[in-house]
């Protein structure tokens, strides 16, 4: 086939039957929507591409306009792709978390990159928002496509996602499972899945540390859940408009170690090398395996490509630096720096009620 750019490429990834990791130990059918397939190897070249066509539809975005994002490394990569086509400047704002491989990919793209602490609050002047925001209200001609809040973000799956995967399935999808970050990939595919068959079950997947799975049960935005975790493009400390938590039947969190070892599991026994999140997005549909039965059709979302993730959970050492592997690669017991870890994040969530039989990740 023939397309005018790469842009046009995008979309259209498939289902891949998870038989050898999930066949003898889970009933239900398991098919990844692998967005590595993708030119920019991730999910997010939908909301890029659908964010800024939308922008220039509304004469938002004008020739030679800079875009602006906040970003943990593939949106950036994506909006700097597509960027690079129609002409357009790119400036991306990162947490210093980013890896490494992240950065040279979107400096290759001709991306100017702003590093910013990861443990900033995002009120904060230093946070990645704040300073995506600074620039977009000082650089002329500019645009800030403001994933979190832009539900052209949701709008993209909702159109594209959503639809594949209701007729790669033959409308037989039962549950979705899909990361949750800005909520564009987890809502916008969610809504067009319900509106399909309101019985579908959608599972968003959390990480310890971020505060979507409480605001989800509570409705409270608790500080107190918030600390760092390691996984990227996973989790919030805030509150995004993309994420329709009125569609969410269940969340599961998923910790570092647990979906750094599913991730590896998952190159090792499918051949899919993949980004640090689909270990987290397996990882989950593992936690509800007792839930599933041999009639269910499970479709777990696999955000993006194992190459940006070279240097950490793809890296011997590093995992070993983790405690995640021991000196001969395999996986290590809990060491007692993580149970401290471990006690410290649960007397945070329940005060003195910590739990005797901990539910370690």
């Amino acid at each position: 086939m023939r397309y005018d750019s790469v842009i046009d490429t995008i979309g259209g990834t498939p289902l891949v039957a998870l038989d050898r990791i999930c066949g003898d130990r889970i009933s239900a059918k398991v098919y990844g929507k692998v967005e590595a397939f993708n030119p920019g190897q991730s999910a997010k070249d939908r909301a890029a591409k659908y964010m800024i066509e939308q922008a220039e539809r509304k004469g938002r975005i004008q020739p030679g306009a800079t875009i602006i994002e906040a970003t943990s490394g593939n949106t950036g990569y994506s909006i700097a792709m597509i960027a690079a086509v129609k002409g357009y400047k790119c400036i991306l704002t990162l947490t210093d978390k980013a890896g490494p491989e992240k950065v040279a990919l979107l400096k290759a793209l001709g991306a100017k990159i702003v590093l910013c602490p990861k443990d900033a609050a995002p009120e904060s002047p230093e946070s990645y928002y704040s300073r995506a925001e600074e620039l977009a209200g000082t650089i002329p001609n500019s645009i800030y496509l403001r994933q979190n809040w832009n539900l052209d973000n949701s709008g993209a799956h909702y159109h594209s996602t959503g639809p594949e995967i209701w007729n790669d399935t033959d409308g037989k999808v039962t549950h979705y499972v899909c990361c949750a970050g800005t909520g564009g990939s987890l809502s916008g595919t969610a809504r067009y899945l319900k509106e399909k068959n309101p019985d579908v079950t959608i599972v968003g997947v959390d990480a310890y540390g971020s505060v979507l799975k409480k605001y989800w049960q509570t409705g409270v935005f608790d500080t107190d859940e918030i600390f760092s975790w390691k996984v990227e493009g996973l989790g919030k400390t805030i509150i995004p408009d993309n994420m329709a938590f009125d569609l969410i039947d269940e969340f599961i969190k998923v910790g570092d170690r647990a979906a750094a070892l599913r991730v590896r599991e998952l190159a090792r026994r499918e051949g899919l090398l993949l980004g640090y999140s689909s270990g987290a997005a397996l990882e989950a549909v593992f936690a509800m395996r007792k839930q599933l039965t041999k009639d269910d059709v499970v479709v777990v979302l696999f955000p993006d490509h194992g190459s940006r993730y070279l240097g950490k959970v793809y890296n011997e050492e590093w995992m070993q630096e983790q405690g995640y592997l021991t000196s001969t690669g395999e996986p290590a017991s809990y060491s007692v720096k993580h149970l401290q870890r471990m006690y410290r994040v649960y007397k945070r969530m329940y005060g003195r009620k910590i739990k005797q039989k901990l539910n370690l990740v």
